[in-house]
């Protein structure tokens, strides 16, 4: 894996990048689930891309995060392969373990121009590279860890780059991801640690919101106000400790006075294992997520799971056979039982 070393840092919102003028380019996604939703809208909101100029692949055009595509200009397609040659980058935006059928189909339609990101957890570039490497001498492929606040221009994105990609490429991903938030290169072990923290991070939040505000209503407040407290207190400590070069420990300890009330509330959280709760969610979250590419280096799946994919939509289009694509369940391809359905 070649790093480049570039970094774009970006907090609240402010970043050159986003006074440039949009990207001539086309982008893709095969997934038009609540990531892809989050991603267009931000980068929409950067405007960065036009909408018209992005492409998502979806079997079922009908969900709540498709229609929203549509609404906001998205193409929408059933067709991968449509998805592939209508874009120049393509992110890859579907669960871990269909990654390999993905691959599978649209491999031969994969063309020089095209730069391949994955924001499959999990998913490592080199088996990415693998699959292609059939289709193609040198394909591009960047692997990246983003969150769902890039739809409100707050996200948190690492990526890291395999052995194809150039500077250029590096520049182009960056130009993207840094328009909806942080935006910064790994190594790519680090990836699913990543995962664990800022890419599962969102639902800690939220859920702490959540509790947080259910505090509020036991003590007497309106659900709606103890909601908003409860956000905007996480939003002004996250502003205050990303504009200062302060331990978030300190910033602790300057909100609880001797015998005050807040440090009687921090020792019912300790009590409670409040930071041990945190540490091995990041760590549960990092190890599911190895799990995942164990899954997906397997190439397995159910036939339960296969029909909520594009898979099963692309053996029934017209001009498409099974070969290499097939669900690995042990029933050979030249068996008699084995049938497209």
């Amino acid at each position: 894996m070649k790093v480049f070393l570039l970094q774009v840092h970006v907090v609240f919102g402010s970043c050159s990048l986003f006074n440039s003028p949009a990207l001539k380019m086309s982008v893709g996604f095969i997934g038009a689930g609540q990531l892809v939703q989050a991603l267009v809208k931000g980068f929409s909101a950067a405007g960065v891309i036009a909408t018209h100029r992005i492409t998502a692949s979806s079997p079922e055009t009908g969900l709540s995060t498709a229609t929203g595509l549509r609404k906001l200009g998205v193409n929408l397609t059933t067709s991968n392969k449509e998805a592939v040659k209508r874009s120049d980058v393509l992110f890859l935006a579907v669960k871990p373990h269909i990654i390999p059928f993905v691959l599978d189909e649209i491999g031969p339609d994969i063309e020089d121009r095209h730069l391949i990101v994955s924001c499959a957890a999990g998913v490592t570039i080199s088996s990415i590279e693998k699959k292609l490497l059939q289709h193609r001498p040198a394909p591009k492929v960047m692997r990246c860890m983003t969150n769902t606040p890039v739809m409100v221009r707050e996200g948190a994105t690492v990526y890291a780059t395999g052995l194809h990609a150039n500077i250029e490429d590096v520049k182009l991903l960056e130009q993207l991801m840094a328009s909806v938030g942080y935006c910064t290169e790994v190594e790519e072990d680090l990836i699913d640690a990543v995962t664990g923290l800022s890419g599962s991070g969102p639902a800690y939040a939220f859920t702490a919101v959540d509790a947080l505000a259910d505090g509020g209503v036991k003590m007497g407040l309106p659900r709606r106000l103890a909601v908003r407290l409860g956000a905007q207190a996480l939003l002004g400590a996250a502003r205050m400790l990303l504009d200062s070069e302060q331990h978030p420990g300190q910033l602790k300890d300057n909100v609880a006075s001797p015998g005050g009330a807040t440090i009687h509330a921090l020792h019912v959280m300790e009590s409670g294992g409040f930071r041990s709760l945190l540490i091995n969610a990041v760590e549960a979250s990092c190890i599911r997520t190895r799990e995942l590419q164990h899954l997906a280096d397997q190439e397995k799946i159910s036939a339960a799971a296969i029909k909520k994919t594009t898979l099963k939509k692309v053996l029934q289009q017209p001009g498409v056979n099974g070969t290499g694509v097939a669900v690995r369940t042990g029933i050979s391809r030249n068996s008699p039982s084995f049938k497209h359905k």
